[in-house]
């Protein structure tokens, strides 16, 4: 039968929201079988029980031998309660089961970890030959959670205590009375030698925890910083980081925008399945930082666009005549946008859209010459989002949808906008969209915990945020 760690982590004692999201910030919900996991990997890839064999024996001697405790004046020893018994000497933990990990979350608490496990220890007997036993290990341990300097969360060992099982003789001769004597050693020494595992899988835990709040690049453009907003909160199945994504350019002004007036109305999560919530206050903002940092803006020219997008004066005039003055037919024509608001995002059931306001200049174009200003438009492209998530990151891909314009301004006389807006959208679209594309390839950031890996996840966009859920 194998042994049981019990470990007690303390999360804080408030559950989550339900079905909620009051703050903008981004959610992460954890399922419970990704914090086994982490347990259990930190157990199997790392040197954490590597580092226990052998740990019993002192240098050249072992624990239960002439320099050990029950040797050379020890309980054991010539001058002790069984003199007639020599050493027993180079005992040590030479087999260390790997634990099975099993945990239950307690809401508004905590989680009770379990961890099973044998211990296997090797020395030479009384009599000779070779000795072995196996104990069965039940360890229980309280975690506080507390903070760290950088504002993680942090998981810290308050209380620790060992109770072993049954001692089993597997090989070797060990008299009752000194098999007695060797059982309570044992009840005394390995405590101190298993607990600082239990101190050594929350720190890789930690570790972990702690890449959730980091500072994310966001190409030359500038970052995000994820930073803890609340203490983490604890369900029955999953444990809540509510995590703050601070926008900011690269000379470190935040980018800020206004919040949403209502509160994220979240679908259930599932048992098994893990979910991070990205608000739509963390797409306004990435898209306030590619138009602050002049990105959305662009000259398109005709060496931009393929040959069957006419972009002459020739074809302006077959729609506009009256916008082109005394202006010669045959001339190339640049138009020029400047977005100078930031754009603004939708996200509703089922559909992201990105509505970007832009002024078209359109002038004509001398390559060796000074362009002549025609007219100033007041556009609105409206562009469909693509979503898909990687494991770092949630990638955009826009597509046009629809152009509307105004006349701003112009250098001859006024005419219907409307007429041309099918051949400006023509022209975004082989010209504009692409950029905006290639532009966006910096994504939107998620927030790394517990190492789930969302590349899969089902995506749902719900009113003002998107939902990913992988399963467990």
């Amino acid at each position: 039968m194998l042994g049981m760690w019990s470990l007690l982590l303390l999360w804080g004692l408030a559950t989550p929201c339900q079905g909620l999201l009051e703050k903008v910030g981004t959610l992460a919900r954890i399922d419970k079988d990704e914090l086994g996991k982490a347990i259990q990997n930190s157990l199997v890839g790392g040197p954490i029980l590597q580092n226990v064999l052998g740990t019993v024996t002192s240098v050249n001697q072992g624990l239960l031998g002439s320099g050990g405790l029950l040797g050379g004046g020890g309980l054991l020893s010539y001058g002790g309660v069984f003199g007639v018994v020599e050493e027993i000497s180079g005992l040590k933990i030479e087999e260390l089961t790997l634990p099975k990990v099993s945990l239950k979350l307690l809401p508004g608490f905590g989680v009770q970890l379990s961890l099973h496990t044998k211990v296997g220890l090797h020395g030479s007997g009384p009599l000779g030959g070779l000795l072995q036993l196996a104990a069965e290990v039940n360890v229980s341990s309280r975690v506080a959670l507390g903070v760290s300097s950088r504002g993680t969360p942090i998981l810290v060992l308050k209380r620790c205590s060992t109770l072993l099982g049954h001692i089993s003789l597997l090989s070797g001769l060990l008299p009752p009375p000194l098999f007695g004597v060797v059982e309570q050693t044992l009840f005394k020494v390995l405590p101190g030698l298993l607990c600082p595992i239990v101190d050594s899988v929350l720190g890789v835990v930690n570790e972990l925890l702690g890449t959730a709040l980091s500072l994310v690049p966001l190409g030359a453009l500038g970052s995000v910083e994820f930073t803890l907003a609340t203490l983490p909160l604890i369900s029955n199945q999953y444990i809540e980081l509510d995590i703050n994504p601070i926008v900011k350019s690269v000379a470190g002004d935040i980018i800020d925008f206004p919040k949403p007036p209502k509160p994220i109305k979240l679908p259930p999560k599932e048992d098994h399945t893990s979910q991070v919530v990205v608000p739509l206050y963390l797409f306004s903002t990435v898209f306030g930082l590619l138009q602050t940092n002049g990105v959305l803006d662009i000259d398109i020219t005709p060496e931009l666009v393929p040959s069957n997008v006419p972009l002459t004066t020739t074809d302006l005039a077959a729609l506009v005549p009256e916008a082109l003055g005394k202006l010669p037919p045959g001339q190339q024509l640049l138009l020029s946008m400047r977005v100078k608001e930031a754009p603004s995002v939708t996200l509703q059931k089922g559909k992201a859209i990105i509505s970007i306001p832009a002024n078209i200049h359109v002038l004509s174009y001398h390559p060796k010459g000074t362009p002549e200003a025609l007219f100033e438009l007041n556009a609105v492209l409206t562009l469909n989002a693509q979503l898909a998530p990687s494991a770092t990151k949630l990638h955009l891909s826009l597509s046009l949808e629809r152009l509307s314009a105004k006349l701003a301004s112009s250098f001859s006389h006024a005419f219907d906008v409307t007429r041309l807006e099918e051949w400006l959208s023509d022209v975004v679209r082989v010209a504009y969209v692409p950029k905006l594309n290639v532009d966006l390839d910096v994504g939107i950031p998620l927030p790394k915990v517990l190492n789930v890996n969302f590349a899969n996840a089902a995506l749902e966009i719900i009113e003002n945020a998107v939902v990913l859920t992988v399963a467990s």
